[in-house]
């Protein structure tokens, strides 16, 4: 590759974060699925933002001239650990430039964090919607370095960031098509997160499939649920 701030293909999955911390939060742990990088391009750049160098995983397909539709792939609360990672080769697997952002990166090394409320405390509650959509932005400008045309932009996320596609969705113009898994749709408004999938969703620039359990916990109830349901 020749763009200069690329490091190791880790994308810091070594670092055990989502490990470490899912075992002290859940006694029950799955299997990490691995998916190989043969045919692939696979590496770790990273994105100014607002004066921050945010580290970013990316995965794309190794040959071809032509660019590639873009998704930016959003994590849980862990960051970006080796599943976030395996999910950018899958898609780079079927043809598209798939980016992983560390959205925590400016807050703490979430490796350090033996527990999830640890986490949620130092490292969670203090990343804002305001600086995760700009790191977001950043990171779709930047896609052309890579061969990926941010004309074809899509968005998806896991938990935390099944929130977030909402919200970018709502703010980015350019995304074409959102996926959420799981994740908040409703709570409090506060100055970090002022808004909530429900309270964007009529604003919504792309279609955005939302996947939830019927009796998960982070689904919306009563009123807000109906109305989420309605848009």
């Amino acid at each position: 590759m020749d763009d200069p701030k690329l490091k190791s293909n880790s994308a810091r999955t070594a670092m055990g974060v989502h490990e470490r911390v899912s075992a002290a939060a859940s006694p029950v742990q799955g299997t990490t699925i691995y998916t190989d990088a043969q045919g692939l391009a696979v590496g770790e750049t990273s994105v100014s933002s607002a004066g921050f160098e945010v580290p970013v995983y990316f995965a794309k397909p190794g040959s071809g001239g032509s660019l590639h539709p873009v998704l930016l792939v959003v994590s849980e609360v862990f960051g970006v650990h080796a599943h976030i990672a395996d999910v950018c080769r899958r898609f780079a697997k079927l043809g598209y430039l798939a980016l992983a952002p560390d959205l925590f990166a400016r807050h703490g090394d979430a490796s350090a964090y033996q527990t999830l409320p640890e986490l949620m405390r130092e490292v969670v509650s203090r990343t804002a919607d305001t600086q995760v959509i700009a790191d977001l932005d950043a990171v779709a400008a930047h896609v052309g370095v890579l061969g990926g045309d941010v004309g074809r932009l899509g968005v998806t996320g896991f938990c935390w960031g099944g929130r977030i596609t909402w919200l970018y969705a709502a703010h980015n113009a350019g995304v074409k098509a959102g996926v959420a898994w799981y994740g908040r749709l409703d709570g409090d408004v506060t100055d970090c997160t002022p808004a909530h999938p429900v309270s964007v969703a009529s604003r919504l620039y792309a279609p955005v499939l939302g996947l939830y359990g019927r009796t998960g916990p982070d689904r919306a109830g009563g009123a807000s649920e109906r109305d989420a349901r309605r848009t």
